[in-house]
C-alpha cells in the first residue's frame, strides 16, 4: 500500500483529522496569508482522490472561472505530483480519474441553477463574508441531501454580525468545527508576504492592519478610545527617555492579569513589553511577570488598589516594590485624557495583546442613533488599566493642574 506525506498548517490538520461526514460544517476564518484557502483546496483534492465526489465550489460573486476557487485548487493539485497525476485540470473544469467532479458557481443570480444540482457531496463557500442570508438559506436547503454531505466556509471577517459570523462564530451549530487562522499559524508563510505584512503594520492604522492580517472585524475607528493615536512600530528605549514605568492589573475569572513596561519620549508614549495571562494564580504572578518583563522586580510597579492583599503577596514573593495605585473620582477619565494628550502612543510589535486592546477598547455606541457616546465600555481594558497605573503620578499631577505633555 502506497502512502503519502502532506505538509499542512497544524490547524488545518486538526480541523480535518476527523473523517468525512463527522461534521456537517467545517469553517475557517482569519486574515491574509493564513493558508486556509490553500489548505482547504488541498484537502478537497485529497478527498476527491480517495473517493469519487461531486464538489460544489461557490461564492456570492463569480462572473468568470478566474474569479472562482479554480485557481486555488489548481495550485494545490500542482503542489503534489500524485495529485497532478490523478486530476485533469482544464481552463474551466477540474475532474478526477475516479469520476470526482468540481463544479464552480456564483450564488448571485444563480441560486436557481444551484437548486437544480443533484448529489452534492461537498460544498466549499469561499469569501463567505459576502454571502447574504437569502443565499445561505437556499444553498443549505440544497446541498445536504447526500449521506455525509459537508459544507466548508472560508472567510476573512469584516462585519461583526454578518450572516456567516452569526452562523459559525456567534452561535456555531453543534455539528460544526470552526477554527481561526492567521499568518502566524502558517509555517509556510512566504518571506515576501511577510515583508509586505511588516510594511503594512507600520503604514496602516491598527484597526485596518488587524482586519487585513489578524482576521479582526473592521471596527468603527470613531468609537475607539485611542482612535488616531496608536502606532505599531519596532523601537528600543533611548537614553534620554523617561522610564521605565511599570504597572499591573490583576485578573479575575476570565479576565487576564496584565502587566506592562512604559516609556515616555517627549510627546510620545511607548509600550515596550507586556505580560498577559488568563487564569494566572496569584502564587505564579511574580514569576510570570518578571519572566516576561526584565527589571520589573527591581523598580516601582503600581497595581490596582482594589486588591491590597494581592499587592502584599507580590511584595513578599518576588516583586518587593509593588505599590497600590492612587484612585480618585474620575481617575479613569483623567487617565484616558492624559494618554490621549500624547501625540502618539507607540506599541512595540511584540505586544500583541496591547495591539488587540487598542483596537477593541471603545466608547459605547447608541443602538438607535449609531452615535458614539462618552461612556466607556468596560471591556478590553486590562492592559490599558496597567498603562494608566504605570503613569498614574503624572495623571494625578495633570488632573490637579500640574504639568502636561508638551
Amino acid at each position: 500500500m502506497t502512502t503519502a506525506t502532506v505538509d499542512l498548517p497544524r490547524k488545518i490538520v486538526d480541523l480535518f483529522k476527523a473523517p468525512r461526514g463527522t461534521y456537517q460544517y467545517r469553517a475557517m476564518h482569519g486574515g491574509r496569508g493564513s493558508g486556509k484557502s490553500f489548505g482547504a483546496a488541498k484537502m478537497a483534492a485529497i478527498w476527491g482522490m480517495i473517493e469519487p465526489l461531486r464538489i460544489l465550489c461557490t461564492r456570492e460573486f463569480q462572473a468568470s472561472i478566474k474569479e472562482s476557487f479554480h485557481a486555488e485548487l489548481k495550485a494545490a493539485i500542482a503542489s503534489e505530483p500524485w495529485l497532478e497525476a490523478h486530476y485533469d485540470v482544464g481552463v474551466d473544469y477540474l475532474r478526477g480519474a475516479n469520476g470526482t467532479e468540481f463544479i464552480f458557481r456564483g450564488l448571485r443570480h444563480n441560486v436557481g441553477s444551484i437548486k437544480s444540482l443533484a448529489k452534492i457531496d461537498l460544498t466549499i463557500c469561499e469569501e463567505a463574508e459576502d454571502i447574504p442570508e437569502l443565499s445561505w438559506l437556499a444553498l443549505e436547503a440544497t446541498v445536504f441531501r447526500q449521506p455525509k454531505a459537508e459544507l466548508w466556509a472560508i472567510w476573512n471577517p469584516r462585519l461583526d454580525g454578518s450572516p456567516v459570523d452569526k452562523r459559525f462564530r456567534k452561535s456555531a451549530p453543534a455539528n460544526a468545527a470552526v477554527v481561526e487562522m492567521n499568518w502566524q499559524d502558517n509555517p509556510f508563510f512566504p518571506p515576501g508576504l511577510n515583508t509586505l505584512r511588516q510594511r503594512e503594520q507600520s503604514r496602516l492604522d491598527p484597526a485596518t492592519y488587524a482586519h487585513v492580517w489578524l482576521g479582526a472585524y473592521l471596527e468603527n475607528s470613531d468609537a475607539q478610545v485611542f482612535a488616531g493615536k496608536i502606532a505599531v512600530e519596532p523601537f528600543e528605549p533611548q537614553g534620554n527617555w523617561s522610564g521605565p514605568y511599570f504597572g499591573g492589573d490583576f485578573g479575575f475569572s476570565q479576565d487576564p492579569t496584565a502587566a506592562v513596561e512604559v516609556w515616555i519620549a517627549g510627546d510620545e508614549l511607548h509600550i515596550r513589553r507586556e505580560a498577559f495571562k488568563t487564569g494566572l494564580e496569584l502564587d505564579d504572578t511574580a514569576a510570570f511577570v518578571t519572566g516576561k518583563i526584565p527589571r520589573f522586580e527591581l523598580e516601582v510597579s503600581r497595581w490596582d488598589n482594589a486588591r491590597p492583599e494581592s499587592i502584599s503577596h507580590l511584595k513578599r514573593h518576588g516583586i518587593p516594590r509593588a505599590q497600590s495605585v492612587d484612585k480618585w473620582k474620575g481617575s479613569v477619565e483623567d487617565g484616558i485624557a492624559y494618554l490621549r494628550s500624547f501625540r502618539r502612543i507607540v506599541i512595540h510589535p511584540d505586544c500583541g495583546n496591547m495591539q488587540r486592546e487598542a483596537r477593541l477598547y471603545s466608547y459605547k455606541v447608541d443602538k438607535l442613533t449609531g452615535d458614539v457616546t462618552t461612556a466607556i465600555v468596560d471591556a478590553h481594558n486590562h492592559g490599558w488599566d496597567a498603562v494608566r497605573y504605570a503613569v498614574s503620578p503624572m495623571i494625578r499631577k495633570q488632573s490637579e493642574g500640574g504639568f502636561a505633555v508638551l
